[in-house]
């Protein structure tokens, strides 16, 4: 590692931390600083969080009609693409997946929604039966994305057993305005403050690859920071045929690399899974997410794209010798 490096690696285990403009230098490492970057990530991580790995699973439990713009996403009502579009699935169906995914490994669960927020009424309602019974039937932890929610319907979900609430700032507040305009940025800062007052764990993090600059990467790391959110999911670009952001190419490999080296420093104890478009953006180098400070990723297939066989993922994990976190309500 170079001297500045060692430096900040030392600090961070010491207890303190990086600060927004050594993190805005280091995102320009290339070549053996980016390496040394990276083994710097991952000797914070080891000291924080340990070796183990945690694996995730979603389903994609309501599809398309979504009224927000988002710039990249396939579900968008603003965008024509080929994603499904299906009403919220049944009870029956979210807690067979549950099953399925705590086979596959997974010590946490996801049930995602698209739209700006989940009916209250039956919709909830549905929801909350299926939390109950995966945590009844299942020892897999429980997990809801159900869009901008307020007080009453987090503290419902609480209490039917969700123990985590995700929601994604997506991307730098500075930046937002680029990629949704069809609701404010304190919309997705308040529904994360909502979930943590209901007392569910949050899983906040954002996409990137947009079109934003290395500092609006780590901007928004600091906003997660501020927001003290306890694991961080990274997602970056599949550019899908139809959306605003359809054929564009914004990040590469290294720089998916060294934004999670930078998210491990400045987020030292959280846990960062890498989820949605590794396969597509690190193509070879998706072992690579380990030594870089992820401490997790999730498996099988996505929203509306599919992943890898949680197969391969097996092999990636007993090749480079880590353990898989299990399930452990």
């Amino acid at each position: 590692m170079t001297k500045q490096q060692t430096e900040i690696a030392d600090r961070i285990i010491g207890g303190g931390s990086i600060s927004e403009a050594e993190a805005v230098t280091q995102s320009s490492a290339s070549g053996l600083d980016a390496y040394s970057l990276f083994l710097a990530a991952s000797r914070v991580k080891e000291h924080f969080v340990g070796n183990s790995v945690h694996l995730c699973s979603i389903i994609n439990a309501k599809s398309g009609r979504c009224p927000e713009n988002c710039a990249f996403c396939a579900q968008s009502a603003h965008h024509k693409t080929a994603a499904p579009v299906y009403p919220l699935v049944d009870e029956e169906k979210i807690v067979a997946c549950a099953k399925a995914a705590e086979e596959e490994g997974s010590s946490c669960y996801g049930i995602i929604t698209s739209g700006t927020s989940i009916s209250k009424g039956e919709e909830l309602e549905r929801i909350c039966r299926a939390l109950r019974r995966i945590r009844s039937e299942t020892g897999i932890t429980p997990s809801c994305s159900l869009g901008i929610i307020d007080l009453e319907t987090a503290q419902a979900l609480k209490e039917a057993g969700a123990g985590t609430y995700h929601h994604n700032l997506e991307t730098a507040r500075s930046f937002f305005p680029q990629i949704c305009s069809t609701h404010e940025y304190n919309q997705d800062v308040e529904t994360v403050r909502v979930a943590k007052q209901a007392g569910m764990s949050v899983c906040c993090g954002g996409i990137f690859g947009l079109g934003e600059t290395a500092s609006q990467r780590i901007e928004m790391a600091f906003t997660l920071k501020e927001l003290d959110a306890e694991s961080i999911p990274l997602n970056f670009l599949n550019p899908i045929e139809g959306t605003r952001l359809a054929g564009t190419s914004n990040i590469t490999p290294m720089e998916c690399l060294i934004t999670i080296a930078l998210y491990r420093l400045i987020l030292p104890g959280k846990m960062i899974t890498v989820c949605g478009g590794r396969e597509h953006n690190l193509r070879d180098l998706q072992s690579w997410i380990f030594l870089a400070g992820a401490s997790g990723t999730m498996i099988g297939n996505y929203l509306t794209t599919t992943g890898r066989p949680p197969e391969a993922d097996w092999q990636m994990l007993k090749d480079l010798g880590l353990e898989i976190e299990r399930c452990s309500h």
